[in-house]
């Protein structure tokens, strides 16, 4: 059974996570209107947030240890905060900062924390096998690490995700497949990407567990996920849980969400997994005074990474030249010269980079 102390840790970085993505959406706006330029503002590119997916994260990520692993897809923030990702460093990547988490060339959906063994990218189903990589590698170093795959319910039909299936199931790998049911895929509704209502049914075709939360409950997916992980630590092999979340925003900031009823939307804002837990919060002694006390650190603490972020120097033109594997042809780095100014073959691979 769950804990007050762990409800309240859960609670805390759902608000901080909600909060976060409603921040960013202030500051991406900054500079794209009238008329929406992408390109413009302190954030440039494009924005995916999670908002209402907070519980599969959160509930999923208080079982996990520094040395697990954990990959997630193109709505990574809540993941990240709940599995431990330097706050400061991430939303100086998301802004583009020289002191972000890969020095501001990977922008939100291409995170990376090796203190935390936290990755994503914006391919669907693009996490599965690098998570199954990990855990082989865990067993076979004989550690009792795990890796979890976070993805979205549009990817469940993917290869990469049925291959990751396959392997983590012929090997009994120590993973947890974890598939985030917004009920949209993209702008595309469930039922008509695929047949299969229940995700967690696509591990019955590999013989390992299944199990589907139902509601975007932080209690419930603490326990499913508990189990998940145990088991995984245990040596018994993976399990793929799906989470019935709801999104609260767009595909994308910008995304005008023609192709949604506004039923379906109004519908998602009236789900909120944070009002639930601070329910349970209530039911359990936690007062009101503690729970605005909670909600105020998780707000501070956005606060003060923003803040850090933009005060954080833009890195150099000539820094896209470096942590690549080709060398740039003489001079181009620092003067514009081209590749026939370099002496000798200008693909030729540098050994420092």
């Amino acid at each position: 059974m769950v804990s007050v102390t762990d409800l309240q840790t859960m609670y805390e970085q759902m608000v901080t996570a909600r909060h976060y993505e409603e921040r960013l959406v202030d500051e991406y706006l900054v500079g794209k209107q009238p008329a929406f330029d992408i390109s413009a503002g302190p954030i440039p590119g494009e924005l995916h947030l999670a908002a209402g997916h907070e519980a599969s994260g959160a509930g999923v990520c208080m079982h996990l240890r520094d040395d697990d692993t954990v990959t997630a897809p193109h709505r990574p923030h809540h993941i990240a905060i709940a599995k431990g990702v330097d706050l400061k460093r991430m939303t100086a990547e998301i802004f583009g900062r020289k002191t972000g988490l890969c020095r501001g060339k990977g922008g939100h959906m291409h995170l990376f924390d090796p203190d935390v063994n936290f990755a994503c990218a914006g391919i669907i189903a693009q996490g599965c096998p690098p998570a199954v990589g990990a855990a082989m590698a865990a067993k076979k170093r004989n550690t009792d690490s795990v890796a979890v795959a976070f993805l979205g319910e549009g990817a469940i039909d993917q290869g990469g995700f049925l291959e990751s299936l396959n392997l983590a199931a012929v090997h009994d790998l120590p993973v947890v497949f974890v598939v985030e049911d917004n009920d949209w895929a993209i702008s595309m509704p469930k039922d008509r990407v695929t047949d299969v209502q229940n995700g967690a049914q696509r591990a019955a075709g590999f013989d390992l567990p299944g199990v589907r939360i139902d509601s975007d409950d932080a209690t419930a997916v603490y326990e499913a996920a508990g189990e998940a992980v145990m088991r995984a630590r245990d040596g018994n092999g993976p399990t793929l849980i799906e989470v019935q979340v709801h999104r609260r925003m767009g595909h994308f900031m910008g995304d005008a969400e023609a192709y949604r009823p506004e039923a379906d939307i109004d519908r998602a804002k009236q789900r909120d997994s944070i009002e639930r837990l601070a329910a349970d919060l209530r039911s359990h002694g936690v007062t009101d005074d503690d729970i605005d006390e909670m909600r105020e650190r998780a707000h501070g603490r956005v606060e003060a990474a923003i803040s850090w972020a933009k005060e954080q120097p833009e890195p150099e033109p000539a820094e896209a030249y470096e942590n690549v594997f080709t060398n740039p042809p003489a001079q181009a780095a620092t003067d514009g010269g081209s590749a026939a100014d370099a002496p000798g073959d200008a693909g030729e691979t540098g050994g420092d980079n």
